[in-house]
């Protein structure tokens, strides 16, 4: 997992994630980039100058070390409206550079050497680079394609959790393959949480971009979970604001502070006049949330066609921004798995996606099971996303789909 996970490789050299990789195989090729994750379009107006407005009146200098007062009461505000989740914005929460500063510095503050973390596989890169980081042991838990979608594989969730662990990483709704975990699934991690007595650390970043009526539960409402679980999320995903990497961690208070310990050694903090504008946005821009999952569900009704239309067998997503798609029908001798299938797509039919396979850890189960998949998103403008399904509709399958 060191090329998807940016460590450095046995000869010393730093290799590229694979969402460097197949962005800049896009851009060489003029391919449409459905590969990496990232918005065409620019968050709301309103949000954007309410930044331009901060900036010019002069909150261009650090912020707090634990983020902007208004800021962290506008994030326990959001949570206590929207979950019923009470916060003390002076303990339990704290602002960071995204949410991969968040469970960076969660992970290096409350696990290491000798600690076993436990993920579900596939995993975002960023989890398997920081657990390593940390000097932890990483230990995966599969999501299984069934009936349409990824389910929780609870015999590998009992036989992954043990003395051991020091810590769980939940992350719902799930990037890379669109799952929103059910309240049963998540009931079945907490069990195993307090067997072992671990803290939970989950990414929520995509908490509001959930679709076809599936609800998104946060894991600290579960009972018994809100004090040992680090929530994580960011502003990045909800507000199509992702370069202004404004995050954040709450949970209990102790956990918290053990976190800035690190924290303030890694930034200390940052972007005070988008810290400003998020605290609005928090408190202001439902509206906005409600107009982007309409345009993102629209856009993944389309996607979704398109690519079983040409022949995919693909997983309906619940959430985030991705659509997970089984290339076995285009396979040939010369392209025989998903890497392949990535790496041939962009140069011949002019898209680009990410093997499923670059989320698993190299050799495991999940790594084989997924060999063949790929992943689309859809976080697109219309133009590019026309542009690809017209190009994809150019594929012609030269096999069948012949099992999972």
């Amino acid at each position: 997992m060191a090329a998807a996970a940016g460590l450095a490789g046995e000869d010393g050299s730093t290799r590229p994630t694979i969402f460097a990789e197949m962005s800049a195989l896009a851009a060489a090729t003029g391919a449409a980039n459905l590969g990496q994750g990232f918005p065409d379009e620019d968050g709301p107006e309103w949000i954007r100058e309410a930044a331009v407005d901060a900036l010019r009146s002069g909150e261009n200098q650090y912020p707090p070390r634990r983020g902007s007062a208004a800021l962290r009461a506008a994030i326990a505000g959001h949570q206590l409206r929207n979950y019923g989740i009470s916060l003390d914005p002076e303990t339990e929460v704290l602002v960071t550079v995204g949410a991969t500063e968040a469970l960076t510095a969660a992970l290096l503050a409350l696990a290491g050497p000798g600690d076993e973390v436990v993920t579900l596989e596939p995993f975002y890169d960023s989890h398997a680079a920081a657990i390593a980081m940390a000097g932890a042991t990483h230990v995966t838990v599969p999501l299984v394609p069934a009936d349409g979608g990824f389910a929780l594989d609870r015999a590998a969730l009992d036989a992954a959790v043990g003395p051991a662990t020091r810590l769980i990483l939940v992350n719902t709704p799930h990037n890379p393959t669109g799952a929103v975990l059910a309240r049963d699934e998540l009931a079945s991690i907490a069990a195993a949480a307090a067997r072992a007595d671990a803290i939970v650390v989950t990414d929520e970043v995509y908490e509001h971009l959930t679709f076809d009526g599936a609800e998104h539960v946060p894991f600290a409402t579960l009972p018994g979970m809100r004090d040992r679980t680090i929530t994580i999320s960011s502003s990045g995903k909800t507000f199509s604001l992702t370069g202004w990497k404004i995050g954040w961690a709450s949970g209990p208070a102790h956990l918290i502070e053990a976190i800035t310990a690190i924290k303030q050694f890694l930034t200390y903090s940052g972007g005070a006049p988008f810290q400003s504008a998020i605290a609005r946005a928090l408190t202001e821009g439902d509206d906005d949330i409600v107009a982007l999952k309409n345009t993102l569900n629209r856009r993944r009704e389309l996607l979704l066609d398109s690519l079983t239309r040409v022949g995919f067998r693909t997983v309906r997503p619940q959430g985030t921004y991705f659509v997970c798609a089984d290339a076995t029908p285009f396979l040939t001798a010369g392209v025989p798995d998903g890497a392949a299938f990535a790496r041939w797509l962009p140069g011949e039919i002019g898209v680009a996606c990410v093997p499923l396979a670059a989320f698993c850890r190299e050799g495991s189960e999940s790594a084989g099971r997924l060999r063949n998949w790929v992943r689309f998103t859809f976080v697109k403008d219309d133009a590019t996303l026309a542009t690809a399904i017209e190009r994809l509709a150019a594929l012609r399958p030269t096999r069948a789909i012949d099992g999972g």
